[in-house]
């Protein structure tokens, strides 16, 4: 389903050449759930756009449904997301000027799906925002805003899921309640999930993980 082979990633920065991924090579299964973990900076979220077709590598190929990313333009690689990938971010990414039901009808809209406010509102209910859909995002909690995230993530059924520090800015209590949340929607979608997170309590809810220390894989399991 998701494939990097032998993939880098130089940045340049005031000091000169930095070097953030180094030769990572690795293979996600349909179905799977795999966990990055790592200390800060060791080029976990790096990875994760990299194997999302956010950005590009600068050396080594990756591969999403069979295709290689490597080969497409920017316009090429989000026509290829599109209805197949979803995304859950540390800091929501919610627009700010829609509402919950809104925020997640969205990405239904952008690709023709039919009856996305029948869509929107169902798995809005799922995460129990029933009663909150008109709310803007300013109005909810930070563990409401999270769940609007992962309903809009889930609500067009992508085969491919891609969670970066889905709970770092959340409470014990209330990260808790997100992971059990999003490890059931996974498990009742057979979504692929690749989650990237610094918590081993989390990494140990997915069937595998693999650990980057400073831009290089150094273990798996």
């Amino acid at each position: 389903m998701v494939e990097a082979q032998r993939v880098s990633k130089k940045v340049t920065s005031p000091e000169g050449e930095l070097l953030i991924l180094d030769d990572v090579s690795l293979k996600i299964d349909a179905g799977e759930a795999m966990a990055i973990v790592g200390p800060s900076g060791s080029g976990k979220s790096t990875l994760l756009g990299l194997l999302a077709g956010l950005d590009v590598p600068t050396g080594g190929r990756v591969f999403l449904d069979g295709i290689e990313l490597t080969t497409l333009d920017e316009d090429g690689r989000a026509r290829l997301r599109a209805g197949r990938v979803g995304f859950v971010f540390q800091s929501f990414q919610l627009l700010q000027s829609l509402t919950a039901l809104e925020n997640v009808m969205l990405p239904m809209e952008l690709v023709g799906e039919g009856s996305p406010r029948t869509a929107a509102t169902d798995i809005l209910q799922h995460v129990g925002l029933g009663k909150r859909l008109h709310h803007y995002p300013n109005q909810l909690s930070g563990g409401e805003q999270q769940r609007c995230a992962i309903a809009r993530a889930f609500a067009s059924n992508p085969r491919m899921l891609f969670a970066d520090e889905p709970t770092g800015n959340l409470d014990q209590t209330t990260g808790a309640r997100i992971v059990e949340l999003l490890f059931a929607l996974n498990s009742e979608r057979a979504t692929t999930l690749i989650l990237v997170t610094h918590d081993r309590a989390i990494s140990h809810h997915c069937h595998r993980l693999v650990e980057l220390e400073a831009g290089r894989l150094t273990g798996a399991a």
